[in-house]
């Protein structure tokens, strides 16, 4: 994460508000496509703003992403400010396409269950009054863990990506993503979905963010604080770890062939 880069723009993200006002308010005449995009420049301004609040803990933390007590893979979320933590005051957490928990404040399930679908309501301790909730995933390779230790997945604590101040081509690199879960950590061989309205609920992680909130895209927030709309097969070629394949058997690279996705996801663009 280049320091220099990351600085965000307020102007950018007032700009970007005001463009999704415009198409809101056009609906009438643009119609879904116009809904759909509203939704995109909306969901991209929130990504802009958790830019600025990431560089914060960057800059605080000298390079490092998070520290404190509670520093571990699964809760990260609980290292964050509370006005940053809590669903109900940062509403940046949640994606326009994906509202909706899985389960409510008391742990109610919702009647259908998928990928627009906000995941579900966390309570507890480090959690704050309300709890957190979202429809945005990091990518937790960019927590720092001590040597020794693996992250979720297997991968050694040398894979992960610590000084983000030092990170290169972080422009490929993913921090924050559209995502079924607050925290994931793909591996190159991961398998897509094999259907479309299949819900993320196994312990492949690359399906928890390869879901089809934004016509065959999901917006992107990068370690060098660029954001933009990454092609779900696109996924496998970011470099989401220092160890990752990104011509791994998913890509072009690798040898997939067109007819080796998920019927759903064979008339996407192909990486």
């Amino acid at each position: 994460m280049n320091a220099r880069v990351w600085h965000v723009q307020k102007r950018d993200i007032v700009v970007l508000i005001l463009c999704a006002a415009f198409l809101t308010s056009t609906l009438g005449v643009v119609g879904e496509r116009g809904r759909r995009r509203a939704k995109e420049i909306v969901c991209q301004s929130n990504l802009q703003q958790w830019a600025g609040i990431f560089q914060g803990y960057v800059d605080q933390n000298g390079g490092t992403f998070v520290s404190g007590p509670n520093l571990s893979p699964n809760w990260w979320v609980r290292n964050l400010k509370e006005e940053d933590k809590d669903w109900k005051r940062a509403r940046i957490w949640f994606c326009p396409t994906a509202t909706t928990p899985t389960n409510d404040e008391k742990g109610k399930m919702a009647s259908s269950l998928t990928s627009f679908n906000a995941w579900g309501i966390f309570q507890g301790t480090g959690f704050g009054p309300n709890g957190i909730c979202g429809s945005y995933g990091l990518n937790g390779y960019v927590i720092p863990i001590l040597d020794g230790t693996r992250y979720e997945g297997g991968m050694s604590a040398s894979s992960g990506w610590r000084d983000l101040l030092n990170v290169p081509s972080a422009d490929c690199v993913p921090m924050f993503t559209d995502a079924l879960r607050f925290d994931l950590w793909p591996l190159h061989t991961d398998t897509p979905p094999g259907a479309e309205t299949l819900p993320w609920s196994s312990i492949n992680h690359m399906r928890r963010c390869c879901i089809n909130r934004h016509n065959g895209t999901v917006n992107c927030l990068f370690v060098d604080g660029s954001v933009r709309k990454v092609g779900l097969k696109e996924l496998w070629t970011l470099k989401w770890h220092r160890s990752f394949n990104t011509a791994g058997p998913w890509t072009k690279a690798g040898g997939v062939w067109p007819q080796d996705w998920p019927q759903w996801m064979r008339e996407f663009r192909d990486y």
